[in-house]
């Protein structure tokens, strides 16, 4: 199976400009910078009279089972419907679900202005920013997302799926931890998350990686919400506990500290505010938000550490793994 790299690209994509963007020809491809989930690439055209066009496609692991996240042409559907509801999401242009042009299945949008807010180490085109008002307009726009009808306008896209069961996918993804101490502080904080599930609250859609590092901002202004791979139809809730989390010291170890001004109880009364009514649960779910991170970087730390998925990053985030355990635990009013 050929890797998809930009290089692949440029042999694949001119056939593919000519047939979707008449009179246009291939200018530069590029991998996407910012981390963008899964193979995310820009490129450009120039029509006839040199002018430059700039777009962003996203394209399915090839030789992988079509499900979830590896499901790339399933966005297709979520953000058009998405757009027309007038929400900061990145229009999809056009798409195909088979592998006739690209080999793979793709979609294809605007490259909009503005960058995203790593919140571990943002871009220097946010020095001096006013980074809480970036928080803010991060939980506000949830609000809005999470204010729409899926039911009016999406309800064929995806069938919900139940908190209970959200929670049980996890515990076999931490059983492959590398630490035996991992393994028993997670399976502590999931027998606690499931002695407490809350009942279940408003069913709709969720991101599923809701965070700054996945909004674009241009000038100090949400552009766009971004990176829809691990959406899907549920509690809602999961989106704001995972937001509570990407900001709360507590969680992260001291050499792995984000940039967030505002805690998350803020964070959350900003949302609460913008929705209107009140989220209720909103520590448990946040201690399911480190749960599941944790869980993951127990499996990409073992794969990092045998060399079947190297990437250094996952040992700069080891040392956060129990810390995101523990502070689960505390959340739950349990002793860590």
């Amino acid at each position: 199976m050929t890797p998809l790299t930009p290089e692949v690209l440029r042999t694949r994509l001119p056939a593919l400009v000519a047939a979707r963007l008449p009179g246009s020809t291939l200018d530069r491809v590029s991998v996407m910078e910012d981390g963008h989930a899964g193979l995310t690439f820009g490129f450009s055209v120039r029509d006839a009279e040199g002018a430059g066009r700039e777009f962003v496609v996203k394209l399915a692991p090839p030789g992988v089972r079509r499900s979830g996240n590896t499901d790339v042409y399933r966005q297709a559907p979520l953000l058009a419907a998405l757009t027309r509801a007038g929400l900061p999401v990145t229009p999809v242009l056009f798409a195909a679900a088979d592998e006739a042009e690209l080999g793979t299945p793709y979609i294809v949008m605007p490259r909009l202005p503005g960058r995203t807010f790593v919140v571990w180490e943002p871009h220097a085109v946010f020095a001096g920013a006013d980074v809480a008002a970036l928080w803010r307009q991060t939980a506000t726009a949830l609000a809005g997302i999470h204010a729409f009808d899926r039911q009016a306008h999406l309800a064929d896209w995806e069938a919900p799926r139940p908190l209970a069961g959200e929670l049980g996918r996890w515990d076999r993804i931490l059983r492959q931890a590398p630490e035996e101490e991992w393994i028993d502080l997670g399976a502590r904080l999931g027998a606690a998350l499931a002695a407490s599930v809350p009942a279940e609250g408003p069913i709709g859609v969720v991101h599923g990686d809701y965070q700054p590092g996945n909004v674009l901002f241009d000038a100090g202004r949400l552009v766009a919400v971004l990176d829809w791979e691990l959406a899907s139809i549920g509690d809602q809730r999961i989106d704001l506990g995972w937001l509570s989390m990407m900001s709360d010291g507590q969680s992260w170890a001291a050499d792995w500290q984000p940039v967030a001004p505002l805690a998350p109880a803020e964070l959350v009364a900003i949302y609460e505010a913008a929705r209107g009514k009140a989220a209720g649960d909103t520590r448990w779910f946040h201690a399911f938000a480190n749960y599941r991170l944790a869980s993951i970087g127990c499996l990409n730390v073992k794969l990092h550490r045998k060399g079947q998925r190297p990437d250094p990053l996952w040992d700069r985030f080891a040392g956060s793994i129990p810390t995101l355990f523990r502070r689960g635990l505390d959340l739950l009013g349990r002793r860590p």
